[in-house]
């Protein structure tokens, strides 16, 4: 490990605990700034309505240290939205945000878009997906924020349990992002969970930073924030652990290969080929083949778009 990043994580590493709300909201109050909450959602019914229930009743009602709460749907089936409305979440569809874009499907394309439906001067992003669900996710993350200005990015830390067996969650992570990190941006090695989706930052700085639609957003924002602000800018958190579903072995291989396809972009903009993902699976006649593209479009930062510039004059 390199000797910066040594130092990085003796200055930047912290625990939830060591800003108490208390002084979470002083410092909020000093400044002034305001806190938006965005869950991105697809399908997620059974979890989101306590989430949002929580950060309500925690972080809006015990002490108004979050400003909103917005859930933006990005095609659910389900009854995600209707369960995080009566919750008490703003609901904004995908599709209703900025529609002369037309959308595609994809994580990073939610949260990117969210920016057009949020006002926080620092905005909080939280998974649907999550059970046992703590307050500390988001006042860990935003405490940094809030209390050190030189602070711009803060993603959460975690134990994940894969089932009954501790600390073996995050395959994608062990598998495809640490390597890569380590490899080609060694300076953000000391990141726990460097593909969490917990993570804050300051809208100064998610305005300025592309988006990849899909899976590889998480790598991207992280690779594209260290050359846009620097190492000593950005921060974790540790939050304790975190409890949700897990994908099977497919779908985690076409989240590597999208986050591979993010790094890539990063090491070498030309003109590439749009990549494929092939996969197999069992069927009756033996071994079928499924082809699954890659997510490879981005979107610009925000401050490009002509609706955000005019919605900050307004």
């Amino acid at each position: 490990m390199l000797e910066e990043v040594e130092r990085w994580l003796a200055a930047r590493s912290w625990r939830a605990a060591d800003r108490p709300v208390q002084q979470l909201l002083s410092a909020k109050r000093a400044t002034g700034q305001s806190v938006s909450v965005v869950l991105p959602a697809l399908d997620e019914e059974a979890t989101v309505g306590d989430i949002v229930t929580v950060i309500r009743r925690e972080l809006m009602g015990r002490v108004p240290l979050v400003d909103e709460v917005v859930v933006v749907d990005s095609g659910s089936s389900d009854r995600t939205s209707q369960v995080a409305a009566a919750a008490g979440a703003r609901v904004v569809h995908r599709d209703a945000i900025l529609p002369r874009i037309p959308a595609v499907p994809g994580k990073g394309e939610v949260l990117w878009r969210s920016l057009l439906v949020t006002g926080g001067d620092i905005v909080c992003f939280v998974d649907a997906d999550l059970r046992e669900f703590s307050a500390d996710f988001v006042s860990g993350i935003v405490g940094p924020l809030l209390t050190d200005p030189d602070v711009h990015l803060v993603k959460a830390m975690y134990d994940r349990p894969l089932g009954a067996a501790p600390g073996q969650g995050g395959r994608v992570t062990e598998l495809m992002a640490r390597p890569l990190l380590n490899m080609h941006w060694p300076q953000l090695a000391g990141f726990v969970q460097p593909l969490g989706g917990e993570y804050a930052a300051r809208r100064s700085l998610l305005e300025r930073l592309p988006f990849p639609v899909g899976y590889g957003v998480e790598l991207g924002m992280l690779v594209d924030a260290l050359h846009l602000v620097g190492l000593d800018a950005l921060a974790q958190v540790d939050v304790g652990v975190r409890v949700h579903r897990h994908q099977d072995g497919r779908a985690l291989g076409r989240m590597a290969a999208a986050i591979y396809r993010t790094a890539q972009l990063r090491l070498a903009r030309g003109h590439l080929l749009r990549p494929a993902l092939t996969q197999f699976e069992r069927g009756a006649d033996g071994f079928e083949a499924r082809t699954h593209a890659v997510d490879t479009e981005e979107r610009p930062p925000m401050t490009d778009i002509a609706e955000y510039a005019a919605r900050r004059v307004a």
